[in-house]
């Protein structure tokens, strides 16, 4: 395949400029070329015109303002309306791609059907390794791929949003990101805004396939702050709100059925094998197993409220169509726009 993907990175503060830089040098270092990296920064000016400056003399990298309102989905709708590339692949800001990466998601492409790729995304703890009590059932709590997903090159779901590429045709398809659902700029760490769109996506174009390919590895950054059993407690209640608002929207038998394996199969396990480890006199078994417990219930609570709230007409969220979209600013003038 030729290099017709463009790479979409959302970024939001300049607490995380180390980070960014290094997400970019990881996609122009990759053996399969991008057309181009687009930079789109969440309503923040000031890392606007920073990435601007340092990026304005750079071939295939442009800067861009989140032309919606603040959120990772209006984010992505952005990169996708100025993208120009034929599929368009997300990475997060404070990951980086190994080298073959973006060559794995391009091969998923050969088969016409396929409209989205996404890969493996391993933790890197700042700490310098998994706290001890951290199950791997949960990595997702941290943004990265959790047991108990197939490996290999599988059909799934749904992606993830932060390790995927798709079709530009999907967005044609079933519109952009959904606002009103995920990251937003708040304090309360959402998400699932990857999950509603692939199930629109599968609605709206029924003979679409979706894959993980476990080649196509990105490391995320674990920052300290996220190794405490309190952002594990948050994140997963958040999730339990983002999953009911994903429920009520397609119907909980799509909403949840990837899900429902997950709590009667893997999670039970993953208990069985802290419990093991517990009684071995293996380090950290029992807190594994009491995590798993706890990022259950947390997530039926989250569940249960963000159900409830739905119902009474609270919550919503919105889909807007990428071809509304324009973009209301661009940094990275010279070479860094022309691609």
């Amino acid at each position: 395949m030729t290099a017709r993907i463009s790479v979409v990175v959302c970024v939001y503060t300049e607490d995380r400029w180390a980070d960014i830089r290094a997400a970019v040098a990881s996609v122009r270092a990759q053996s399969l070329t991008a057309l181009e990296t687009l930079l789109v920064v969440d309503h923040n000016a000031a890392l606007q015109d920073r990435l601007a400056r340092e990026y304005r003399e750079t071939e295939g990298v442009r800067v861009l303002a989140n032309a919606g309102p603040r959120g990772l989905s209006a984010g992505r709708n952005t990169g996708i309306a100025a993208s120009r590339g034929e599929f368009v692949a997300f990475l997060d800001d404070d990951a980086v791609a190994e080298r073959d990466w973006l060559r794995h998601l391009a091969e998923g492409f050969e088969d016409p059907r396929v409209l989205a790729v996404g890969g493996r995304t391993l933790p890197a703890w700042d700490c310098g390794r998994r706290p001890g009590w951290f199950p791997e059932e949960f990595d997702w709590v941290v943004g990265c791929t959790y047991r108990g997903l197939p490996p290999g090159r599988v059909r799934v779901r749904n992606v993830l949003g932060g390790n995927a590429a798709f079709r530009r045709t999907a967005f044609d398809a079933a519109g952009g990101f959904a606002t009103g659902i995920g990251r937003d700029g708040g304090r309360r760490p959402l998400g699932c805004e990857e999950t509603e769109f692939c199930i629109r996506l599968t609605r709206a174009r029924p003979d679409a396939v979706l894959l993980i390919d476990d080649r196509a590895v990105i490391h995320h950054r674990v920052p300290t702050a996220r190794q405490r059993f309190r952002y594990f407690r948050t994140r997963t209640y958040a999730e339990g709100l983002s999953k009911a608002l994903v429920a009520r929207s397609v119907g909980a038998g799509q909403g949840l059925a990837s899900e429902r394996r997950y709590t009667t199969r893997v999670l039970p396990a993953g208990v069985g094998r802290g419990l093991r480890d517990a009684v071995l006199g293996r380090p950290g078994g029992a807190g594994r197993a009491g995590a798993i417990v706890a990022g259950v219930l947390s997530a039926a609570g989250g569940y249960a409220l963000g159900s409830l709230r739905a119902r009474k007409g609270g919550a919503g969220f919105s889909v807007v169509e990428i071809s509304d979209i324009r973009e209301t600013g661009e940094g990275a003038g010279g070479a860094g726009a022309a691609a």
